[in-house]
């Protein structure tokens, strides 16, 4: 262990190196030398009597502490300190951090699959990542993590937490969770993974829909979404007349790929600009001309889970009127995140600007409006007993088309069961009828309505 003296050193030649000073350390305390060292670092606006208290403080843990604590773990963890005390996303990142953060944004990386952040001490789940252990578990946006393992989280930094929840794939962990509307704590055991996220994923609703979720924004997301709507037409053709994008519960991720997929709905405009603190730190997001469906209608889908890069794409169709949003206030994280690297192969991710949509909103603690605000329901079938319509009646009178429609009705039925009487269709995917749907997720029925709505009245301007 490095002696007390020695972290002293340590402390007054870097701060001396930072300042441009010769400080000299008495009985743990910053000594100045000389009048005219004082007047310039308090010319410069430093705080004086805080470094001086800082090293007093080193002085005093490593004279003092019950237990040995080296000179690195000591800075660290100032370091770390300074970084979590200004908002909760700037953070230090160590060598092994730093390089876990890389691959997550790449698509593949090790752990339980959630984006989390600190709330009130305790670590907040913003929303598990679609078909990762976390979510196949059962947890939900907006848990409170409580406990992991058999260790309290309170008192624990975000960075630590993660490190604790991150393993070997195969081995297994349990989170103790409070969640709203449950009067006990959920205990959810989880076995960890290789996470290898497909950020795109699509398939087709009631015949005509395409239906698109993106669960997060990766480095590929723009490419995976150009080869999934690719794969809609193919399997449409001229019959899709709409889009929902599902983006709930999708926690954000790399600002280049919110753009993209924004762009790849808008035929030009602005999509995001982003305001530091300084004058001239502004920048703006456009996008280009090229509306990949053609101006088709589009309802976007968002929760309390959409966060970050979700909301810029849900303000910037909303701004641009290009889309209806629909669902619940999304999570309100407007902020920008910068990855700085550093000597130790270690990194700052340092919070340096705000973002706002297209028309100048902000979306920090503020988060997405839906056009279309919507409860969470489930749907039950009740039966509302004898019911009668002309078409049950006994000698009723034909309409004089029935004969011509039957044919055409029965394909239909076919079709909507996934089958195909000239088995040309065979490679398509099956169509999920609306039925199935309001059963499953009522949420998205709701948005198909409204998007079913968006059609109608696109029809009657064509």
């Amino acid at each position: 262990m490095a002696s007390t003296h020695s972290l002293r050193t340590v402390a007054a030649i870097a701060f001396g190196t930072v300042f441009g000073l010769s400080i000299a350390l008495t009985h743990g305390v910053l000594a100045e030398r000389g009048n005219e060292e004082t007047a310039n670092i308090e010319a410069a606006g430093l705080p004086v009597e805080d470094l001086q208290t800082f090293v007093e403080i080193l002085s005093r843990v490593q004279d003092g502490y019950v237990e040995d604590v080296t000179d690195s773990q000591l800075l660290e963890n100032a370091i770390r300190g300074m970084l979590s005390g200004l908002d909760p996303h700037s953070a230090y990142l160590d060598a092994q951090e730093f390089k876990d953060i890389t691959a997550s944004t790449q698509g593949q990386f090790g752990g339980l699959g959630i984006e989390v952040q600190m709330q009130d001490g305790l670590v907040r789940v913003v929303a598990p990542i679609d078909d990762t252990p976390a979510e196949r578990a059962g947890v939900e946006a907006g848990d409170l993590i409580v406990k992991i393992d058999d260790t309290t989280v309170k008192g624990m930094t975000l960075t630590e937490a993660v490190r604790k929840m991150r393993g070997e794939p195969g081995t297994d962990i349990e989170l103790t969770i409070a969640r709203e509307g449950e009067a006990q704590p959920v205990i959810i055991s989880i076995t960890r993974d290789i996470i290898k996220v497909s950020s795109v994923r699509t398939r087709i609703l009631d015949e005509d829909i395409g239906y698109i979720r993106i669960s997060t924004f990766t480095n590929n997301t723009s490419d995976n979404l150009r080869e999934e709507i690719a794969s809609i037409r193919a399997d449409l053709g001229d019959g899709l007349r709409g889009i929902v994008i599902d983006l709930r519960n999708n926690p954000g991720g790399v600002l280049n790929a919110a753009v993209e997929v924004s762009d790849a709905f808008l035929d030009g405009g602005k999509v995001v600009s982003i305001r530091g603190r300084k004058e001239g730190q502004e920048r703006d997001f456009n996008a280009q001309k090229g509306d990949l469906v053609a101006g088709m209608p589009i309802v976007v889908l968002v929760n309390g889970g959409s966060a970050s890069a979700s909301e810029i794409v849900a303000g910037a169709l909303q701004d641009h009127h290009r889309a209806v949003v629909v669902g619940s206030k999304t999570f309100g994280k407007g902020s920008v995140q910068t990855i700085l690297p550093l000597s130790n192969d270690g990194a700052v991710k340092l919070t340096t600007a705000r973002y706002y949509t297209p028309d100048g909103r902000s979306i920090q603690a503020e988060g997405i409006t839906p056009d279309i605000e919507l409860q969470s329901y489930k749907l039950e079938r009740v039966e509302t007993g004898l019911s009668m319509r002309e078409a049950d009646l006994g000698n009723r009178l034909s309409n004089g088309q029935e004969d011509a429609d039957s044919e055409e009705q029965r394909k239909a039925v076919e079709r909507a069961e996934g089958k195909d009487a000239t088995e040309e269709d065979d490679s398509k995917r099956k169509p999920q009828k609306l039925g199935d749907i309001a059963k499953e997720d009522f949420a998205l029925y709701e948005a198909i309505v409204v998007l079913r709505g968006l059609i109608v009245a696109n029809r009657g301007r064509d």
